[in-house]
């Protein structure tokens, strides 16, 4: 009998919570031990911030007393305005805020599923969901079987040891061998982390290990193996389904010469808007850079609006999707990454349209070391110009201009080009 839950097994661990039955109960159903199903519902479990009919989330303590109104300015334009407690944002800036947890979560069953109280339930839930649990269960052993597990909050300590004592001239072998307590990983993992790009030194800092040349093809180094638990093409289709009028923004990455300089493209589905930003190297760290980037130009309320969710494929350079959700300077997540499954391009096809137009300019094959982001700024000009049957015979530059205005694409760089004037050739960056 296999050690691992079947996704039957699943939909019974599910019905019996339902039943409010007891986790000795199902484990003597499944035959299994009562920890394994107590594990199960911890690990696979998921918290959903939803309200009760006529009511949105709403975890405040004081929810059902609260007069306040307008709380977050005279220019509330909420049907909700006369009573705060009935808008979904009230928590963001109410100073008087106690979040109200419930003792649920704190002991068995861990979860909602069986509360005669979820229907009227405002609070943030915790649920069990089957088909959610077997995916995110079979991503983890799928993942755990490949490549080395590792997160942003390792990485970052061991820059902290490493970093500075290679730019005193202490080689990675020497570090390894008076810290290997403190490391918890091998030596070798640390020349991929040098090579990925995701300390403070590089190649170029080791003296010896820029003399030889690499004898095999690398494989895709991933920052965090476990980037797709509850962000997968699924779960992409399920948060659209609960917000459908959500902005859609897919990302992906255009590759010149093998080795060189490469693109960030950006692309907004609603107007067909697409921004091409140049990396010198296809890694997590040039990405996140890049939204940093975006985040401060435009400010955080414009970003919110532009990047509800990002959509983007499997490549290592999106691997790290904290570092691209989060803003450091507010406790709130900016944005929210989803992944497409592996090997089906098709499912951000609008991006994969877009490309071949940047392929007119730049063939496949064509290095891209030599051109600027001033070159690639003036590229997607002309090509964000062109006009579009599906936009009405509308330029993306006119349609974005109509939904979020001038200002916002003066602060991404862009600029309309005449019709007369569009050049889609490899002539246009010929200097």
């Amino acid at each position: 009998m296999s050690k691992f839950l079947s996704y039957e097994d699943r939909m019974i661990i599910a019905q019996r919570l339902q039943e409010n039955a007891s986790f000795g109960t199902i484990g003597k159903e499944l035959g299994k031990d009562r920890t394994t199903i107590a594990k199960e519902i911890k690990k696979y479990s998921y918290d959903k911030k939803s309200g009760r009919l006529g009511y949105p989330y709403n975890p405040c303590k004081f929810r059902t007393t609260c007069k306040a109104k307008r709380i977050c300015g005279t220019s509330c334009t909420h049907q909700s305005a006369y009573k705060c407690s009935l808008c979904s944002e009230c928590t963001l800036h109410c100073s008087d805020f106690v979040e109200d947890v419930c003792s649920v979560k704190n002991k068995p069953p861990y979860v909602c599923n069986g509360c005669s109280q979820l229907p009227k339930c405002t609070l943030l839930k915790r649920i069990y969901d089957p088909a959610d649990a077997h995916e995110r269960a079979h991503h983890a052993v799928s993942e755990s079987r490949t490549g080395i597990m590792s997160n942003e909050d390792d990485i970052a300590r061991i820059n902290r040891i490493i970093s500075p004592l290679v730019k005193n001239g202490q080689s990675l072998h020497q570090i390894y061998l008076d810290h290997v307590d403190e490391l918890m990983c091998s030596e070798k993992t640390l020349y991929n982390y040098v090579d990925a790009q995701l300390f403070d030194i590089r190649n170029i800092d080791l003296p010896r290990k820029v003399k030889y040349r690499p004898r095999y093809k690398k494989p895709e180094f991933k920052v965090d193996r476990g980037c797709r638990i509850g962000r997968s093409y699924a779960d992409f289709q399920k948060y659209l389904g609960a917000h459908p009028e959500t902005t859609i923004v897919q990302m992906d990455s255009v590759i010149g010469r093998v080795g060189g300089k490469c693109l960030l493209t950006i692309h907004f589905v609603e107007t067909s808007l697409m921004l091409a930003f140049l990396r010198d190297t296809n890694t997590s760290a040039s990405v996140i850079e890049i939204i940093n980037l975006l985040d401060k130009v435009l400010g955080a309320k414009t970003f919110n609006r532009l990047f509800p969710i990002i959509l983007t494929d499997n490549g290592s350079e999106f691997s790290n999707p904290k570092e691209i959700e989060k803003r450091s300077a507010i406790p709130y997540n900016r944005t929210k990454i989803f992944y497409c499954d592996p090997s089906a391009p098709y499912q951000k096809g609008a991006c994969e349209v877009n490309h071949e137009l940047i392929r007119r300019i730049l063939p496949k094959g064509s290095s891209f070391d030599e051109l600027t982001q001033q070159d690639i700024i003036l590229m997607m000009n002309h090509i964000n110009s062109y006009k579009r049957k599906k936009l009405n015979n509308r330029s993306p530059y006119e349609t974005f201009s109509f939904y979020y205005g001038e200002d916002v694409l003066k602060k991404l760089g862009c600029s309309p080009v005449a019709a007369e004037n569009i050049i889609l050739k490899p002539k246009l960056l010929k200097k």
